[in-house]
């Protein structure tokens, strides 16, 4: 057993991916480019007019920029795995992208749950929405979601690096903790005891966001008003959210019950859940929020009209 700063991890996801790589890695880059894009430009389109200086959409500009973090931590490693035949990370790289990774992912889940909140308050609540959502109950909710997201991932990375390693191959494109832990030659009780907690946590999420959309199911029924906004506004969250939920049943059945080394589609199944919500949350949220869509066309369509 060696010192675990001086292990270098063997990725091994791509073993079986040897023959297109350049259509592999051209493919990649183009999903990376396209991925920042779409959501630079809705973070950038929401920043700029201050007549979206609303809740809904500083939580959308949130989620935009959970979804650049979370596409960064695994895209620049696998276009650099792609263009080499030496797929390994060190043991630090490989912490540092589990955390991103997986800050990504409940920062995600918890910015969920508050935009499902929002929507509860501005559909339910609607005379009383302008003082229980204040900016500075926006800004404490913005920040109570990073901290509390990033501080339970670094409670879980702590876990981790505690543990003596008595391997070095993990079967995937990316660092997961779960692999990783799969590679320890100790108990890893504690570990599992705060997975099971972590799951706990996300399923009270779950719960609050089932409860709210009773409510809004509700009142959307009642009211022709309400049905529109809840159309606007809360159906494509309730499509992220489905979207979300899939890609991570795929990441977790994958890592607990796939053998061997994986093929392109496992792996492309695996990374699902850090590839397609950060390409999907925009386009949904700008495609059917009108206030967003207007004026993203309106700017491309003023520099069509100044380009000669």
């Amino acid at each position: 057993m060696e010192n675990n700063s001086e292990i270098l991890f063997v990725l091994q996801g791509l073993n079986n991916t040897l023959t297109n790589r350049q259509i592999y890695f051209a493919l990649t880059l183009v999903s990376y480019l396209f991925t920042l894009f779409i959501n630079l430009t809705l973070i950038v389109t929401i920043c700029v007019d201050k007549t979206l200086h609303e809740p809904i959409y500083i939580f959308l500009c949130s989620l935009c920029f959970n979804g650049i973090c979370g596409a960064s931590s695994f895209y620049p490693k696998l276009l650099h795995d792609l263009l080499t035949n030496s797929h390994v990370i060190t043991y630090t790289a490989c912490l540092s992208q589990m955390f991103v990774t997986y800050s990504y992912l409940l920062c995600e889940f918890t910015s969920l749950t508050v935009m499902a909140y929002d929507c509860y308050l501005a559909i339910c609540r609607p005379l009383q929405y302008q003082v229980l959502m204040t900016p500075q109950k926006v800004a404490k909710l913005l920040l109570l979601t990073w901290f509390f997201s990033m501080l339970e991932t670094a409670v879980g990375i702590t876990l981790t690096s505690r543990l003596p390693l008595c391997g070095r191959h993990i079967p995937k494109i990316f660092c997961t903790n779960w692999e990783v832990v799969k590679l320890s030659c100790s108990d890893t009780t504690l570990n599992d005891i705060y997975g099971y907690i972590l799951m706990l946590s996300l399923l009270v999420e779950t719960g609050f966001i089932v409860v709210s959309y009773a409510y809004l199911i509700q009142a959307s029924i009642r009211s022709r008003a309400n049905r529109r906004k809840f159309i606007q506004t809360c159906l494509p969250h309730l499509i992220t959210l489905l979207i979300f939920a899939t890609s991570i049943l795929f990441d977790n059945m994958y890592s607990r019950y796939s053998r061997g080394t994986p093929g392109p589609l496992e792996n492309a199944l695996a990374a699902e859940f850090l590839v397609i919500p950060p390409i999907i949350n925009p386009i949904i949220y700008g495609m059917n929020l009108q206030q967003i869509r207007t004026r993203i066309l309106r700017k491309f369509t003023a520099r069509a009209e100044v380009s000669p």
